[in-house]
Parts: C-alpha cells; sequence; structure tokens
C-alpha cells in the first residue's frame, strides 16, 4: 500500500510523462536517425527517471534532466551500432564469389544443421570454417576470448559431424557457405 508521498510523486511522474514522452521520443529519432528506436529510447529514459524521481523532481530543469538521459542512451546506441558495425566488417567479404553448380541440398542440410547449435558454437564455427577468420579475429569479432573460441568451435564441430553424419564436416561448411557469406547464415528467424 502506498504512502501519500508515493501516490503524489507517482501522479507527479505521470503527468511528466504525457507532457514529455513525444519530445523525447522525437529527440531520440532526430539524435539516431532510428524512428523505430526512438519510441524505445524514450521510453527507456523515462523508466530510468522514474527510478531517479526524487532527484529528477527535484533538479532546475527536469526536463533537461531527461534530455541530457535521452542523449546518453542515444549515444550509447549509436556507438554500439558502430561496434558492430567494426564487427562485420572484420569478416565481411568484400570479393564476389561465386559458386558453380552448388550442391543446394548440400547447404540446405548445413544450414540445417548450423540452426540446430547454440548461438555461440554456430558463431565459432561459421566464423572459423565458412569465413577462414583466425581464431584471433574471431574472438575479437564475437568479443570473446581465443580459449572460447577455440572451444566451441571444437564442440560445434562435434555436434555438427553428429548432425551431417561425416568426418568431412569442416569441408562440408565450408563448401556449402562459399559465395553465399553475404546471406543470414547464423541469424535466428
Amino acid at each position: 500500500m502506498g504512502t501519500v508521498v508515493d501516490d503524489a510523486a507517482s501522479v507527479e511522474f505521470h503527468a511528466f510523462f504525457e507532457r514529455h514522452y513525444a519530445e523525447l521520443s522525437r529527440l531520440a529519432h532526430l539524435l539516431t536517425g532510428e524512428a523505430d528506436a526512438a519510441d524505445d529510447l524514450a521510453a527507456d529514459a523515462l523508466l530510468a527517471l522514474w527510478h531517479r524521481w526524487d532527484r529528477v523532481r527535484a533538479a532546475d530543469h527536469p526536463v533537461a534532466y531527461a534530455r541530457g538521459v535521452v542523449a546518453n542512451l542515444a549515444r550509447t546506441r549509436i556507438r554500439s551500432a558502430v561496434r558492430e558495425r567494426r564487427r562485420i566488417a572484420l569478416f565481411w567479404s568484400q570479393r564476389e564469389e561465386k559458386t558453380e553448380n552448388p550442391d543446394v541440398a548440400g547447404v540446405v542440410d548445413v544450414q540445417s544443421a548450423l540452426r540446430r547449435l547454440p548461438f555461440r558454437k554456430r558463431a565459432c564455427v561459421v566464423l572459423r570454417h565458412a569465413f577462414d577468420l583466425s581464431e584471433k579475429d574471431t574472438a575479437l569479432a564475437l568479443g570473446v576470448s581465443v580459449g572460447t573460441v577455440k572451444s566451441q568451435t571444437s564442440k560445434g564441430m562435434a555436434e555438427l559431424q553428429k548432425l551431417l553424419g561425416a568426418k568431412g564436416a569442416p569441408l562440408k561448411v565450408h563448401a556449402a557457405m562459399a559465395g553465399r557469406t553475404g546471406e543470414s547464415v547464423g541469424r535466428d528467424r
């Protein structure tokens, strides 16, 4: 059961939310350029404000404080996107690869087997065998240690060998993915 003070703070925050949500969402959109993310950023900012509402409502300019929170969240989102683009650039093939007469059934089998692997194992296998990245580059792309890459790749390949029923799983993965690196190999849909 809330107290009178808690109820007053709740009413005050609700009024602040109603008055400033659209403005904060528009600010997030202009800062990130992402219309879809703007509402989420504004909501995240208002949630953060609610957790510190006593401090925010005591501030000289609560709206300025709210705008600062949105700006910080937008900056974090942009930095995250830049880091993700850098990771992708590490393994994105710059040359166009073509495969003559691909084994479509083999590609489907490998992709199906890859989807059954947990994400980290799948990512390690794909980066190491389909993109021919070193263990160090794979670790950098995934933000994990080289040891993790080694163990996850080994375990992932063992699972693929069971699923594909072949000792040549690395060759099958590489052959199936040759020329198809621009597609969403390891992405869950």
